[in-house]
């Protein structure tokens, strides 16, 4: 494709700008506008994302896209700034924590059970659904305890900024600095300031006022510390890393869980085999807990075989700052190295039948080779929440499944398109009925 072929193709779905080919070979690369690399090779991934991580920050493409919204939070932040933010976010995000917030991910599994069941079988969007069940968890451990936070106000003006900014730019693709303004990021600035604002309101309240019960993640944000140089965050920087927590933390979950419940429903055998294991785990019908998490593995398997398959976040982007060869290809400074994430989870040099369906590929994690399997990321930026991510989809999964068995909807079938997020278009319809 040329430029302007490849600009269009990529906002309407990011996903048709990755060759064929990158499902057969290690490494593709080619021009448009900028050199560029798609690397599906795990010891090249290995040496972007581990090795030489300092020499492939983020492409700029990436940080125009989303630093109006995020700010120089963990996701886009680089060098000494990332690390002590990771640092000192790091422990709110332990096991014990992790697993203190599961009642939230239990009751708001539980509503979901109650709102598919009050459809009385008729068909349903389930990608609508994991969606709201999500926020529900993502906005109740993020600001508990107060109303100062207007938690669906948030949720429209970040909806609102990707749909008018959040595509790329021509002014992305000829390499344009990002001092360069993109008219469509300038539109959406007032509708990101008011929301900016709104979460100022909520740090400083709770900073203020301190909150009962058990801490969620502001409270433990705001009580994180780096243990090398002590520094805390201050207002701006919590909002900007809870907004980013808010935004990743639950569409990415949302999209996992619908994915999972799109494949169970047409593998009743699949099916099956996961409602027998929640069935003999939960108890009474009440809905799956952080206790049960560890006693469902192959509900586990499905969420893992659902991120290989439709990886939420299904491409990254880096700039290489200096040479280097991968895969015996020369790399130059300023080339855009790209590991796509959905071509590599299907690259039939990786994976057995890459197109099929098998949550058992997952039996065995040893088998799986660490950078052949990227739906978190890898190496010292591997998403920093991807405990909470699992342990909240097995217990939406294992609720629901023990409760409802799912079938598709002839002629319904979502197209898979990425613009952020590898999204299911036309939603996931499936009809369900009560157990």
């Amino acid at each position: 494709m040329g430029i302007l072929a490849s600009l269009r193709s990529a906002r309407r779905n990011i996903l048709s700008i990755i060759p064929e080919i990158a499902t057969k070979q290690p490494m593709v690369s080619g021009r448009t506008g900028k050199r560029w690399h798609m690397v599906m090779d795990p010891g090249a991934i290995r040496r972007i994302l581990l090795e030489e991580l300092d020499n492939y920050p983020k492409s700029l493409v990436t940080k125009n896209l989303l630093r109006p919204a995020v700010g120089e939070s963990l996701f886009i932040a680089e060098g000494d700034h990332w690390r002590w933010q990771r640092r000192a976010a790091a422990p709110a995000f332990s096991h014990r924590n992790v697993l203190n917030l599961a009642p939230v991910m239990s009751g708001a599994a539980g509503r979901s059970a109650d709102r598919v069941a009050a459809a009385g079988g008729q068909a349903i969007d389930m990608a609508e659904d994991m969606v709201r069940t999500t926020f529900d968890v993502i906005s109740d451990v993020t600001f508990s305890g107060g109303d100062a936070f207007d938690a669906d106000g948030v949720h429209r003006a970040i909806d609102d900024y990707i749909s008018a900014a959040g595509k790329i730019s021509l002014f992305d693709i000829l390499g344009f600095p990002d001092w360069v303004p993109r008219p469509a990021r300038v539109a959406a600035g007032p509708g990101m300031r008011q929301m900016k604002a709104l979460a100022d309101r909520a740090v400083n309240d709770r900073r203020a006022r301190g909150h009962d019960g058990t801490p969620d993640l502001l409270d433990l944000l705001l009580a994180g510390e780096d243990p090398e140089t002590k520094r805390k965050m201050n207002t701006a920087e919590l909002r900007d890393n809870l907004l980013t927590f808010i935004v990743a933390g639950h569409e990415t979950t949302a999209l996992t869980l619908a994915w999972s419940l799109y494949l169970c429903a047409f593998d009743q055998e699949v099916q099956d085999r996961a409602r027998a294991e929640a069935k003999a785990v939960l108890t009474d019908g009440q809905p799956a807990t952080g206790e049960d998490v560890a006693k469902l593995p192959f509900i586990r398997q499905i969420a893992d075989e659902a991120l290989r398959l439709y990886p939420p976040a299904g491409m990254i982007s880096r700039t290489a700052l200096k040479k280097d060869r991968l895969c015996d290809r020369d790399i130059r400074p300023g080339d855009t190295v790209i590991i796509p994430i959905y071509a590599l989870h299907r690259n039939h040099l990786l994976w057995d039948d890459p197109d099929h369906f098998r949550p058992e590929r997952f039996a065995d994690r040893k088998a799986v080779d660490r950078y052949a399997y990227l739906p978190f990321g890898d190496g010292p930026r591997i998403c920093i929440g991807s405990s909470f991510a699992l342990q909240e989809a097995v217990i939406i999964l294992a609720t629901l499944l023990a409760r409802f068995r799912f079938r598709p909807i002839a002629g319904r079938d979502p197209k898979p398109v990425m613009i952020l997020t590898l999204r299911p278009e036309g939603g996931v319809w499936l009809t369900a009925e009560e157990l």
